[in-house]
């Protein structure tokens, strides 16, 4: 669910979010229009915007995680798990945490990929969200939650600050629930 769906439909605060993302066109590859959220980090209202409305959303929910997937979920995940009084999970590439891993592999939309978590990093029974900057098909969150419902945890909702408006793959997402800010931006003229 968007935002603005959600009791935010005139909040300033989401227009201010929105437009300090920055459009790279045909970044990483032609056809694709990049979200650029180090604009948003550059911002420091935006970007205390964007933290404030997570927060706002998670204080009251006894959430004890917050898993951040690498590596933008990192730049939003701990502020949050500060704020609401959780603890901040890293959920990363193969072969990035020193100790002992368990993974889980996903399909991506040219390829596949892994996450992993420590293991002893969330204990059964854990309330925990994800945070991501970006959904779009559903595959990255999908494997998040798999993994922190392997080692127990309670997976309550994932948090995006950018969704494509028809999220193919929400019903990908394992029955829970999706938060998400803003929609992308577009870019006008762009060939």
């Amino acid at each position: 669910m968007f935002a603005a769906e959600n009791g935010l439909k005139s909040d300033p605060r989401l227009q201010g979010i929105s437009e300090a993302i920055r459009v790279v066109p045909h970044f990483p590859k032609q056809g694709i229009m990049f979200q650029d959220i180090t604009t948003l980090l550059l911002d420091h209202k935006a970007f205390k915007d964007t933290v404030d409305i997570f927060v706002d959303r998670y204080r009251d929910m006894n959430i004890s995680v917050v898993a951040g997937v690498e590596a933008r979920g990192f730049m939003f995940g701990p502020a949050i798990a500060l704020a609401i009084g959780a603890k901040f999970v890293p959920l990363r590439k193969p072969r990035k945490l020193p100790g002992e891993v368990i993974s889980e592999a996903y399909e991506l939309e040219y390829g596949t990929d892994c996450l992993e978590i420590h293991v002893g990093a969330v204990q059964p029974g854990e309330r925990a969200i994800v945070i991501d900057d970006l959904v779009a098909t559903g595959g990255t969150l999908s494997a998040a939650i798999s993994l922190l419902e392997r080692v127990g945890a309670e997976v309550i909702e994932c948090a995006c600050v950018i969704g494509v408006p028809d999220i193919k793959g929400q019903c990908r997402l394992n029955g829970k629930p999706l938060y998400i800010l803003v929609e992308p931006r577009q870019i006008d003229n762009c060939c």
